[in-house]
């Protein structure tokens, strides 16, 4: 990064196999514990944060609630007047609103709270499916689908498929992955799930299919939940030398393309990447890190459906365009090779709380680097990367983050 660096100093994430209705509780319930959790995790209080961000994505949809940006100072007093936002980009709100932060370094705060929270166990899953189906473009695009976002992606598939041919066996493999990885993430929302066998021959009882080539476990979760960090500057933690921070934010990509999906997939026809936008958000936070790939330990991305994560492995560089599936095969992508990926669990496994994902990716990129990862930790990570994207990566963002050095 060029100007004032950025310090992620500790976090927090929610127990994502929770029903927050079940409980009685609702958004303000789940913001304090967001605000209060994060807060505590960096020793710090509300009233020396210079700013806060929140990402959420349908809290007017789910929860019947906007303005989401004054919530964190109604649940706590000592934010009362801070300067606060909400940040809305479907999936990738979480990430917005730490980029949005990041962007405050430049004169303004040297303090920022980032949480992401989303409730939306509040309707039943049809419903839910279809509440979420309004981050694609409405009414232009997905009338004959069921189910908009599991569709979607089967057509992401599809593309791949006529490119570069596709092996379905090579997405059950991801699915496989995330939901193991899971099981070592206390807070990951399938950790305690009785998952089939995924592999071979496919079950149409035990795996259904829900559009095209997504099936029930291609699928990532319906899930309330959140996460929060909070960041601070360079000059800040030169002030506070006491501070430790748990990781240092190295390089960022960001990019945004049209809603359609069909116009993203006609203006790549003559590239490599069926996602090309992607790819060079990937590239910008390389570049802004001054890393290459071989540098990076593990990444976090957005496995929204397998197809997803399928295309991340080429798309970020791992193998050559449209041989993604070598890294699979390989072992590339678990935990112990090559580059791990979600060893989290991802959203297929951990969660998807719309407006936290992102943040939450921050958050356990951050861990890892920190060396606190618990038992899904990488072993020696030192540099880990996220990327989190939004609708049918319309808005796509990437992080890197480095370990500390030793005081």
């Amino acid at each position: 990064m060029t100007g004032t660096g950025i310090w992620v100093l500790g976090g927090y994430q929610s127990d994502f196999a929770r029903n927050l209705g079940r409980e009685g509780k609702g958004m303000a319930d789940l913001t304090r514990e967001i605000v209060d959790g994060t807060l505590e995790a960096a020793g710090m209080t509300g009233a020396q944060m210079g700013v806060v961000h929140v990402g959420n994505a349908f809290g007017e949809l789910f929860a019947q609630q906007s303005h989401l940006g004054a919530m964190p100072a109604t649940v706590r007093e000592d934010l009362w007047g801070i300067p606060a936002s909400r940040h809305e980009a479907a999936c990738a709100s979480g990430s917005i609103a730490v980029l949005s932060a990041m962007a405050d370094r430049a004169g303004f705060y040297d303090t920022a709270l980032v949480v992401g929270v989303e409730l939306e166990k509040t309707v039943p899953g049809d419903t839910a499916a279809e509440l979420l189906g309004t981050a694609a473009w409405t009414g232009h695009e997905g009338g004959e689908a069921r189910f908009m976002w599991p569709y979607m992606f089967s057509k992401v598939a599809d593309a791949y498929a006529d490119r570069y041919g596709l092996d379905e066996t090579h997405l059950r493999a991801i699915a496989t992955l995330n939901f193991a990885n899971a099981r070592r993430n206390p807070n990951a929302q399938t950790r305690a799930w009785d998952i089939p066998p995924l592999a071979g021959e496919t079950d149409d009882a035990s795996n259904p299919p829900v559009d095209g080539r997504i099936r029930r476990f291609d699928c990532s979760q319906i899930t309330d939940g959140g996460a929060g960090v909070v960041l601070i500057t360079d000059d800040y933690l030169r002030r506070h030398p006491q501070l430790r921070p748990w990781a240092r934010v190295l390089g960022w990509g960001h990019r945004t393309v049209g809603l359609s999906l069909e116009q993203k997939l006609r203006r790549s026809e003559e590239g490599p990447y069926i996602l090309p936008h992607l790819h060079q958000a990937v590239q910008d936070a390389f570049e802004r890190a001054r890393l290459g790939l071989d540098q990076l330990h593990g990444l976090e991305t957005h496995d929204c459906f397998t197809p997803s994560e399928y295309l991340t492995i080429d798309h970020i560089g791992l193998t050559e365009p449209g041989q993604s599936w070598k890294a699979i095969e390989n072992g590339e992508i678990e935990i112990g090779g090559r580059l791990p990926i979600n060893p989290s669990g991802g959203l297929i496994g951990g969660g998807h709380p719309v407006g936290a994902s992102g943040i939450r990716m921050l958050l356990d990129a951050a861990r890892q680097v920190a060396g606190t990862a618990g038992e899904y930790q990488v072993e020696g990570a030192r540099t880990f990367g996220t990327l989190n994207f939004g609708g049918s990566t319309a808005t796509t963002v990437s992080l890197i983050v480095g370990s500390v050095p030793a005081a």
